[in-house]
Formats: structure tokens, sequence, C-alpha cells
């Protein structure tokens, strides 16, 4: 009895909770971009995507995350078809699940770094982590504003902004594009423990391999495809 309730709980750890699927998307604007992608995301996984300048990835990153429909294919979250749910259903899960980390920052610049957290707080409604601050070197500066800031620290407070959501899902373009090697390190550790211990997922777009490598998984997007590397 013993031993049939040990291999029953065997089992039920190795079970992988899917967050996100995509199935056959293709896109193309003047040319054909990739097509037939098929991709899933994980609890508690990261998953990078390199390829050259020019490859698609922001473009794929962007359906993936809900801000572009694609020419064809479906992605699924919580068994919904992102893109055929009506659009306010869209708007609460971009807003309430999905985390998007931009090459531009998008802070509201006029304001202090605090106040931009605080709006993340309102709309989430999960307070400000001062020890995430911390983390991201940027607990003493958060009285500063925007403009004040240098574009590092710029880039890790939107960071900070959207860990302060609790999103189940980061995607991240170039997250660490304005960084030093030694901040770029401690951003994406940051960004891996978060999904540890959220039961969250992230799909990062970037060009630094030992970023990439460093993921669960890594994909390049080539000759309109998407290979698996690791």
């Amino acid at each position: 009895m013993s031993e049939t309730i040990n291999n029953e709980s065997l089992i039920t750890n190795d079970v992988k909770t899917t967050l996100l699927e995509a199935k056959n998307l293709s896109h193309e604007f003047d040319y054909k971009l990739f097509e037939n992608i098929n991709l899933t995301l994980e609890k508690k996984e990261s998953i990078a995507i390199i390829g050259m300048s020019g490859s698609g990835k922001s473009t794929l990153l962007n359906i993936l995350s809900s801000l572009l429909e694609p020419k064809s294919g479906e992605i699924t979250f919580n068994k919904e078809n992102i893109y055929a749910v009506k659009k306010n259903r869209l708007l609460n899960i971009r807003r309430e699940d999905f985390g998007i980390i931009f090459q531009a920052h998008y802070l509201f610049r006029g304001f202090s770094a605090n106040d931009n957290l605080e709006i993340a707080t309102l709309l989430s409604g999960e307070p400000i982590d001062n020890t995430l601050l911390k983390k991201l070197n940027i607990d003493f500066v958060i009285n500063q504003g925007v403009g004040e800031l240098s574009g590092g620290q710029q880039q890790r407070l939107s960071i900070a902004r959207v860990l302060t959501k609790k999103p189940k899902i980061i995607f991240a373009d170039e997250p660490t594009g304005n960084l030093d090697k030694e901040t770029a390190q401690v951003v994406m550790n940051t960004l891996r423990t978060y999904i540890k211990e959220n039961d969250a997922g992230m799909i990062l777009v970037t060009h630094e391999n030992e970023l990439a490598m460093a993921c669960d998984k890594v994909y390049k997007l080539e000759n309109l495809q998407l290979q698996e590397l690791k």
C-alpha cells in the first residue's frame, strides 16, 4: 500500500502544467516571417528565442503576448484561445496575467519611480515588493523622478513594475539590452527566481547567447521555422 502511494506521488510530481500553447502560428508583412510555429510553455519554465535581426523574434513575441494577431494559428492560455475571446476578456488577460517587458521603458515621465510602481499596484492590487527593489538595486532611487534615472535604472524600474503585478507569464523583449553584464545577470536571476516562486513562466527574446542558454529551453527562429536548440 505504501509503495503504491509513493509511486502515485512520483507520478503526480512529474506532471507538467501548461501555461501557454501556440499552434501552427504563421505571420507575414510584405514577406513571410514564419510559418507553422508550435510552442508550449510550462509552469516554472523559461524559454529563450534567438535569431538574426529581422528574423521575426519580436513579432513572434508580440503575437504570443496578445499584442498582435497572427495571420493564422491559435494561442491558448488557461484553455482559452486568446484571439477568439471578447475584447474585454483579452484586455483582462493582458492586464492581470501577462507581464510584458519592452525594449522601450514606457515609464510615466514627470512622475517619480515610486509613482510608477504605485500605478502598477492600483491596477493589480498587489503591494510594492521592497525586497524586489533591493534585488534590482533601485531601492535607493525610488523617490527620484524618472528623468533623473539612468537608462539602466529605468529599465530595472520597468521590470519591477511588471513583476509588481504578479503576472503568470513574463514576455521579455531584450530586457537586458541597456545593462552591463553584471547587472544583466542580476536581472535574469531575479526573473528566473520569480517564475520559480510564483508558478509562472517566461518567454524571452534576446541576441545574447549566454543569457539564452541559461534558460530551460532555447529556440532559434531561422528560415521561417522555430528550431529547438536546448
